[in-house]
């Protein structure tokens, strides 16, 4: 078993740390400060409150997952007896490529040093580093604890035996992880993500459909099948010759955009950011706030218990 690392308290690490936990890892979890550390411990908490409340777990077991986290301001205590490292650190480069450094430095050239980046290039982050053969991405799902899928990528030098302890550890953890075998930026579940993000924009700006119904069109069609079976096989069970067929003349009517649509950067420069400071394309207070998180937790818990079956 890893002895488990992680570097930054925030929505990824610390959901990564309980996931850790959940199935008997010891994680030590790394906040900039005494505040950060705390406001980690309490994520965890709060959500080993819901997982708790959803009979995901007992009363005992909440215990002994807690237990087994451990916060730390120093990243020299952090990295004692460390086998694998997860950063998740703020999406820049420099800093991604300074921590990598640090870590070489410090760490034995044993140790997995994984990014949980969703878009900078691995090999870029690991670039400076003496021992580039032990660096990995390792891309979560957010929340990482109740999102089975990671995204593994391998840098230009890392070799087998880091590819492979990657891909046991998450096994390990429960999770479904899928290889990236080329560096692409969004790697592939944001890239399926923003294609589709991208002509639900393009629908609401052309007037086509309000953003309720763009919104419903996806939760009560595809939303339904996706689960349970993704877009090839999908189009396996709908017929190739029909998808064919609708492909011919319906890829030729579909956005091309090629940079943020001008209503999202009209949204993003009012300060309309979304959920985070009460308003996107909805309106988020906190209500609808608490509502929507606790719907889309409450699915993803299903989900769970289904995979535990």
């Amino acid at each position: 078993m890893e002895k488990l690392a992680i570097i930054g308290c925030g929505t990824m690490g610390h959901s990564i740390a309980l996931n850790a936990a959940w199935v008997g890892v010891q994680v030590k979890l790394y906040g900039v400060d005494d505040d950060d550390t705390q406001k980690g411990l309490t994520g965890i908490s709060e959500k080993l409150d819901t997982l708790l409340k959803n009979d995901l777990i007992t009363e005992p077991e909440c215990t002994r997952i807690f237990e087994r986290i451990t916060g730390t301001g120093s990243l020299s205590e952090l990295v004692n007896g460390a086998t694998f490292i997860i950063e998740c650190i703020p999406e820049v480069l420099s800093l991604k490529n300074e921590l990598f450094k640090k870590l070489d430095e410090i760490c034995s050239p044993d140790v997995v040093l994984a990014t949980n980046t969703s878009g900078l290039s691995p090999s870029r982050i690991a670039a400076n580093i003496k021992y580039p053969h032990r660096a990995i991405a390792t891309h979560f799902w957010n929340p990482a604890h109740l999102i089975p899928l990671v995204e593994v990528l391998r840098t230009e030098l890392t070799d087998d035996n880091t590819f492979n302890r990657a891909m046991e550890m998450l096994k390990f953890m429960n999770k479904r992880p899928i290889e990236v075998k080329k560096e692409v930026p969004g790697l592939v579940g944001n890239r399926l993500q923003f294609a589709l993000f991208r002509e639900a924009l393009y629908l609401l700006e052309q007037g086509i459909a309000s953003k309720e119904d763009i919104d419903t069109a996806v939760s009560s069609s595809i939303g339904r099948r996706l689960p349970v079976s993704g877009p090839l096989l999908s189009a396996d069970m709908g017929g190739l010759d029909v998808f064919a067929s609708i492909s011919d003349y319906l890829f030729k009517d579909l956005s091309h955009a090629d940079h943020a649509s001008e209503g999202l950067k009209e949204l993003v420069s009012k300060g309309n950011f979304g959920q985070k400071n009460g308003e996107g394309f909805y309106l988020w207070d906190e209500e609808f706030s608490r509502e929507m998180n606790r719907r889309r937790e409450e699915q993803l818990i299903r989900f769970l218990k289904e995979d535990k079956q």
